[in-house]
């Protein structure tokens, strides 16, 4: 599939500011804007990175300690403003002070770098950091640069982010509504929420993957590889490549190897338990020694960057070597890891959420699906694919070429076109 080449009203390349709390490792927002840069990369534009905490090349970075949210200062913050309807004793001063302090920083940044159209990556949408929002809001105002928002998932969709006192901040800025943003959501709700709530048309814009790309070669052979992560000749490795929070509903694949019943059948997770504590974690291992399935969390062992020295491996090892994935989630904005498995032509099972049914499904792939528990039927189809891995095969082949027609390069390419002219157009 060529992508056709983007123009823009400037009539020359471009210099794409990204901005979020971090660009670092396997999450969804790091993941997405790489594949942004990447698709406007491929037309000669350059892209600069603006975070807190970042894996990018220094020379197109800038790193801002407070604008990462586990910044002592952030944390401080986020421990005083939610669930109360009157602020701590100095706390708004501390937001002032901080806001100040990254909406400089931000000026900076687009006067270092040439900054053509900033690119938003959920650092308006879910308020991680609320002075870096607020910054981001204030300086668009300002400045009049011309700006897209990509929202990944809301405020409002946490029960964390609630209280009174934060409101107004909220309202201001998660998001903000000003003529020089064009917004971007991943999912149909998305849009209908927004709509409703703030009157914007957003594009929708799903997660993308390159579907053309080659898949790459190993880096050790499967034996030595499946060894390095503790593996026994024969044993099958099943992969969660999810973080370890409770809407990923890991629970469901702990029960599906359970009842598979075979001590080779290994149960990796690939992905931390990030910003929402260890709980949920140390419930899964509990439940998974209670069932008798092998769990193993990998995370210390996964890099999210090209560099794998040190033993370490990447997202793309793992699923190279997977014999099946597992993404039972209760809820996604989208769904990274169904694209992932999909392009690795990996058998996987979803659980039916509701942007899957609305969003994914109707496009026809062949995955093993559930409708929020493991039963009989379900696990005797994946005791089907483990055993005779041939049989999809042509599954596999299809399930790739629908997603490069639905959310492949080509795709991404067009909606980023048409939002940039939009951006530009004010």
């Amino acid at each position: 599939m060529k992508m056709a080449r983007m123009v823009h009203n400037k009539g020359d390349l471009m210099n794409f500011g990204f901005v979020s709390t971090r660009f670092s490792g396997t999450d969804g927002v790091s993941l997405e804007s790489r594949k942004w840069a990447e698709v406007l990369g491929r037309d000669g534009h350059r892209s600069f990175w603006f975070c807190g905490l970042c894996d990018h090349p220094a020379a197109s970075s800038f790193v801002v300690p407070e604008a990462y949210f586990q910044h002592p200062v952030i944390d401080r913050i986020n421990r005083a403003i939610w669930h109360c309807e009157t602020f701590p004793e100095g706390v708004a001063a501390k937001i002032a002070r901080c806001q100040g302090h990254l909406h400089a920083a931000l000026d900076t940044f687009c006067d270092r770098f040439g900054i053509d159209l900033l690119i938003l990556q959920n650092a308006v949408t879910i308020p991680m950091n609320l002075p870096l929002g607020l910054a981001v809001t204030d300086f668009i105002e300002g400045s009049g640069i011309a700006a897209i928002a990509h929202h990944h998932d809301f405020h409002w969709e946490r029960d964390r982010f609630a209280g009174g006192a934060v409101q107004p901040f909220l309202r201001r800025a998660f998001p903000p509504v000003l003529p020089g943003i064009v917004h971007a959501v991943i999912n149909s709700p998305a849009a209908r929420e927004v709509k409703a709530r703030f009157g914007i048309n957003p594009a929708i814009v799903p997660n993308a993957m390159d579907f053309d790309r080659p898949l790459p070669g190993a880096r050790l052979s499967p034996d030595a590889a499946r060894a390095s992560l503790g593996l026994a000749p024969g044993d099958r490795l099943i992969l969660q490549p999810t973080r370890v929070v409770p809407r990923k509903g890991i629970e469901h694949a702990i029960e599906l190897v359970h009842r598979l019943g075979e001590s080779r059948n290994k149960l990796l997770i690939s992905h931390e338990a990030g910003d929402e504590g260890l709980d949920y974690r140390n419930e899964l291992a509990g439940l998974a020694l209670e069932k008798g399935v092998d769990l193993r969390f990998v995370s210390d062992r996964v890099t999210g960057v090209d560099d794998r020295d040190n033993g370490l491996f990447s997202l793309e090892d793992l699923y190279l070597l997977a014999d099946f994935v597992t993404f039972p989630s209760l809820y996604e904005g989208f769904g990274n890891a169904l694209l992932e498995a999909i392009y690795f032509r990996k058998p996987v099972l979803v659980n039916r959420y509701s942007v899957f049914k609305e969003d994914i499904e109707p496009c026809g792939f062949r995955l093993v699906t559930m409708d929020g528990e493991i039963t009989d039927e379900l696990v005797g189809e994946v005791r089907h694919i483990l055993e005779n891995p041939e049989s999809f095969k042509a599954s596999a082949a299809a399930n790739l070429e629908i997603a490069g027609k639905h959310f492949g390069y080509p795709m991404l390419e067009e909606q980023l076109r048409e939002m940039v002219h939009a951006a530009l157009r004010g």
